[in-house]
């Protein structure tokens, strides 16, 4: 498979994000800020969206992390 055919997943999208990038959901329009973090699931401040476990989901509306796009640069 050459580099032209090769679509991105979730997973190359992630690891392309810088640490401080918040995400929004594309559903409710919930912003995940890294530098709050999620109190409601016990995620510290300056968590990156990438290394949120694989379980987390939007505590909004209950999307999965691939729901999500980033709205920093």
């Amino acid at each position: 498979m050459n580099q032209e055919s090769r679509r991105l997943n979730d997973s190359d999208i992630e690891s392309r994000l810088e640490g401080h990038t918040r995400m929004e959901c594309r559903i409710c329009w919930y912003t995940y800020d890294p530098a709050e973090g999620d109190e409601l699931e016990q995620i510290p401040p300056d968590t990156p969206f990438s290394a949120l476990p694989d379980h987390w989901r939007c505590p909004q509306c209950d999307a999965d992390k691939g729901m999500f796009l980033p709205i920093d640069a």
